[in-house]
């Protein structure tokens, strides 16, 4: 085909994999993307060339469930039509379920079981695929704690626990308000698309349209939307990553937007920290552990200098990675004892509010209940408030007291967690539970795997 026709062919591929607007999108740069329209494109990529044997390596991980739905839709599709295979690396056993016709499982480079997707999924023989059945987030019901299996990657034995009412992470989480920690009133963004010189042939795109939140304090505050639904536009214009067009952000009292008190902004800004979506890339790779942890108490002064080591090894210790790992560069861990830094490392700033965005959508279900435990045990120990992003609905399911559900910028609904998940009142959040790849039956019937709590 020539350059007309392959640009037509683009488009329309990438209006195939959910891109709005494809006809302008095709003409931005990576940048510009969000990280789950980014793998929106490197499938349609991969669809170009109308290839025989399809290979996709984790294709869902950052998308939400309606996107998900439609790539996995249009996989089994080609797959159907053209005759053509799919080899489909995943951690997400709800997509398993829904979509594979035959299972392998792989442990530490050994095949330790293969057979048909109801065969394995049923009735696990090997006790890897036990352990990681019984770690799926169930989707029917609320549990207090996620079953964390011994078979996978562990903490390090034999860690002391700081104890939080006297050490010097716990000095500032005694606080008395009891009322609204967040409060976000008509927050609006929007980024131009199309660049010009005069105002009026310009196009935008609204991030965030008049956005209304309340989060109290020690709650878990869910956010979930579709992939540039504008999630974690609000979570970087809470952190002071992104200045809003309009709009209120006000944290225990204190105006984000505008306000000409510099230091109470500092101040108040200090109170937050984020654990950001990929651990890979979060971590500076040539500063140890050390540095990487220590870097904001020492930046802030939060503590005399010659305290900094020992805090900085209690943090590493309670996170359960134990001291030892500070003298390591970020390459020696694996995705999920990253994401174990990078919560020590927003821990070390003493937060009232942790945002976390996305923060176990690269890890498996093993290593993800592992993160999500610690991270329910950090706030009951300190009394933490955390707004949560994902677009996996189990989880927040299990997370969450209160949930917000996003779409093109817009809050459509916003309810408590067990309201939402049972009686949805708006027709995008029934469709988005409707969507939701069911591991339930199979999750009942791994009781018999060895877990502990």
């Amino acid at each position: 085909m020539n350059q007309k026709q392959a640009s037509q062919y683009a488009v329309e591929l990438l209006q195939q994999v959910g891109i709005p607007e494809a006809e302008i999108r095709i003409k931005q740069f990576p940048h510009q993307f969000s990280g789950g329209m980014r793998q929106r494109v490197v499938i349609a990529i991969a669809l170009a060339g109308k290839p025989d044997l399809i290979i996709a390596d984790e294709p869902t991980t950052a998308l939400d469930v309606s996107v998900q739905d439609q790539i996995l839709s249009l996989i089994k599709d080609l797959c159907r039509e053209r005759n053509v295979g799919c080899l489909l690396v995943t951690h997400d056993m709800g997509v398993i379920a829904s979509v594979t016709d035959r299972i392998a499982v792989m442990y530490r480079g050994k095949l330790v079981e293969i057979g048909t997707t109801a065969q394995v999924l049923s009735d696990p023989k090997h006790e890897y695929t036990k352990s990681l059945i019984s770690a799926v987030p169930p989707s029917d019901h609320k549990i207090d704690r996620f079953p964390l299996v011994e078979y996978i990657e562990t903490t390090e034995k034999g860690l002391k626990p700081i104890d939080v009412s006297t050490h010097w992470l716990g000095q500032s989480q005694r606080h008395e308000n009891k009322d609204d920690l967040l409060v976000i009133r008509d927050l609006n963004l929007r980024f131009i698309t199309r660049d010009a010189l005069l105002a009026r042939n310009r196009r935008y795109l609204q991030a965030t349209s008049n956005v209304n939140l309340s989060i109290k304090q020690g709650e878990t505050f869910g956010l979930v939307g579709e992939s540039g639904s504008g999630k974690s536009t609000i979570a970087r214009m809470v952190a002071g990553l992104q200045k809003p067009d309009s709009g209120s952000i006000n944290f225990d009292g204190t105006e984000l937007v505008d306000n000409p008190d510099r230091e109470a902004v500092k101040r108040a800004r200090l109170q937050m920290q984020m654990v950001f979506q990929n651990p890979y890339s979060s971590l500076n790779g040539r500063m140890k552990i050390d540095d990487i942890i220590a870097e904001p108490i020492i930046f802030h002064r939060l503590t005399p200098i010659d305290q900094v080591k020992q805090i900085v090894g209690d943090l590493l210790d309670h996170v359960g990675l134990g001291r030892q790992a500070g003298r390591k560069y970020p390459h020696e861990f694996s995705g999920g004892q990253r994401q174990r830094i990078s919560i020590a490392r927003a821990l070390a700033s003493r937060p009232r509010l942790l945002i976390c965005d996305e923060p176990t959508s690269a890890l498996d279900v093993s290593v993800q209940a592992q993160i999500l435990n610690l991270l329910k045990d950090l706030q009951d120990e300190l009394g933490l408030t955390m707004l949560f992003i994902s677009h996996d609905l189990p989880v927040i399911r299990q997370m969450c007291d209160h949930v917000a559900i996003m779409r093109h910028g817009k809050i459509l609904e916003t309810a408590e967690s067990e309201t939402f998940f049972e009686h949805p009142q708006d027709p995008y959040s029934a469709e988005l539970l409707n969507l939701m790849p069911r591991f339930d039956s199979i999750y009942k019937n791994s009781a018999t795997a060895t877990v502990t709590e």
